[in-house]
């Protein structure tokens, strides 16, 4: 049965934001009031939140699926839909939030940490808010946007001061028993440990939190047995702590094969850019089980010999207790110092929000090529949402979008990619919207088509003047006159004669 979960993917769907109203005040004596349709309410936020009492992913294990309430529809008399309630998602401290190309979206590291995972959707307008001046009753209302649908990864990096690696059965989760009030699972098999188990441990003036990571093998950092999964943990720990077996009856190993081995492993596992490599961190050795005979001969022979690679080595029984004291103040005198190097590093970098540039447009347009011609793509916050606001069942409506648009200045971007009228436009990524792009040319001047240095507006009347109606009646007779004095030097010479022309 699972118990534990650290990895699982979250299939969200943010509410959606309530429709405005379309609504007109009617009262006795006054059938035509003024419009009084409210607003849509918006769709409610899925919200994360890190929870020191929550130590596993296995409710979201169970239940992947999670939805928020949709925002309420608009109503007349200016009545407001409600918003809807926003949903919020207790997990561990230590969880990564990614999406699903991998990206980091937020650790979170500390307890009361929230983070708006999935947005919820925009309520729409309603008839009474979309009144002006010049638009004093709207037969309109604008709808609600969607909310954000998506997966999202969790993964959970246990949080810890220290880290007990060794090889499965070497006494790592007796060891967090006896100096902890934890009570692990402890059984006399391989990988009886199945999740990191957090001890927390008081000695002195010092408190910190030890995490017992399951048993390391041979191949760990490939994948093989039981460590990968669960290496992860070690990422966040200040200090390791290597439990060494020294009354294993397993041919072929020893203290000193086994620490090669782990260290190997940890060598062998990459951690993420800016953190210390595990192998550079502060380390202690703990030759465990001396309680037997046979373990306290082989931890005395291999002590001089571990010492001599530069390790603190402490010769422990975690059925005894014996050496338990020593090794908790040397624990703890490596989580103060790395608390104190953690307290001089300089503060991290300042977040600096800067506002949007007054000539950004807050669109791109695309140009796609296709068989039937160019495709124009507008991608742009406001455009989509525009579009989604947009009932196009209402002319009245569908004129709003094209105002809002043109204000927005999409066809002089329009224009300006090579736009001609009758394009075809789409709002939107994937199908979108489909329009066949017809430029309102009083807008500006630039959807002008004139040659350049030139503009139609300045050419004079087209009405001709009496003057130049006098001079082309001159030119026509001129011409007249012309032709018949041409046809009387032909005669003259004989090329015809009247005989011919009857």
């Amino acid at each position: 049965m699972v118990t534990f979960v650290d990895h699982v993917t979250l299939h969200l769907r943010a509410g959606n934001g309530g429709n405005g109203c379309v609504s007109v005040r009617r009262e006795k004596f006054k059938p035509l009031a003024g419009p009084d349709g409210g607003n849509g309410g918006h769709g409610g936020d899925i919200v994360l939140v890190s929870d020191a009492a929550t130590t596993t992913l296995l409710g979201f294990h169970r239940h992947p699926h999670q939805s928020s309430q949709n925002g309420g529809p608009g109503m007349g008399d200016h009545r407001a839909g409600a918003n809807g309630e926003e949903l919020v998602l207790n997990v561990p401290v230590g969880t990564v939030i990614k999406d699903t190309e991998g990206n980091e979206l937020i650790d979170m590291v500390e307890p009361g940490m929230r983070f708006v995972v999935a947005e919820g959707g925009q309520g729409g307008l309603g008839n009474a808010a979309l009144s002006t001046t010049k638009r004093k009753a709207p037969g309109f209302a604008l709808l609600g946007t969607e909310g954000w649908t998506g997966d999202v990864l969790l993964e959970l990096k246990t949080v810890a001061d220290v880290a007990l690696v060794g090889y499965p059965s070497a006494g790592k989760s007796s060891l967090v028993a006896a100096m902890s009030a934890a009570k692990p699972k402890i059984a006399d098999y391989p990988f009886t440990t199945l999740h990191p188990n957090l001890g927390v441990v008081e000695i002195g003036s010092t408190r910190y939190t030890i995490a017992d990571v399951p048993g390391l093998i041979e191949g760990a950092s490939e994948g093989k047995g039981l460590g990968l999964e669960f290496l992860r943990h070690v990422e966040r720990c200040s200090a390791l702590l290597h439990v060494l077996d020294c009354a294993t009856l397993e041919p072929g190993r020893d203290p000193i094969s086994d620490l090669d081995v782990i260290l190997g492993e940890l060598g062998a596992y990459p951690v993420p850019e800016g953190q210390t490599p595990l192998l550079d961190r502060p380390q202690l050795i703990a030759l465990n089980k001396i309680d037997v005979p046979e373990a306290r001969e082989l931890a005395d022979f291999v002590k001089p010999e571990l010492e001599a690679r530069g390790y603190r080595v402490f010769e422990i029984s975690t059925a005894s207790h014996e050496g338990l004291r020593q090794l908790s103040f040397a624990l703890a005198q490596l989580v103060e110092d790395a608390r104190k190097v953690a307290a001089e590093a300089p503060a991290p970098a300042r977040i600096v929000i800067r506002p949007r540039a007054v000539d950004e447009a807050g669109f791109v347009i695309r140009v796609e090529g296709g068989t039937h011609g160019n495709l124009y793509r507008i991608i742009g916050q406001k455009p989509e949402r525009w579009v989604q606001q947009t009932d196009f069942t209402n002319d009245e409506a569908v004129g709003f979008l094209a105002d809002r648009l043109a204000k927005l200045g999409v066809e002089e971007k329009l224009f300006k990619a090579g736009a001609v009228s009758g394009s075809a436009v789409v709002i939107g990524a994937g199908n979108g919207i489909v329009f066949d792009w017809e430029p309102t040319l009083t807008s500006t001047a630039e959807l002008i088509t004139a040659p350049r240095g030139t503009d139609a507006r300045l050419d004079g009347p087209r009405r001709r003047t009496s003057n130049q109606r006098r001079e082309e009646y001159y030119e026509l007779m001129d011409a007249k006159s012309e032709a018949r004095a041409e046809l009387v030097r032909e005669k003259e010479a004989g090329l015809w004669n009247a005989e011919d022309e009857s």
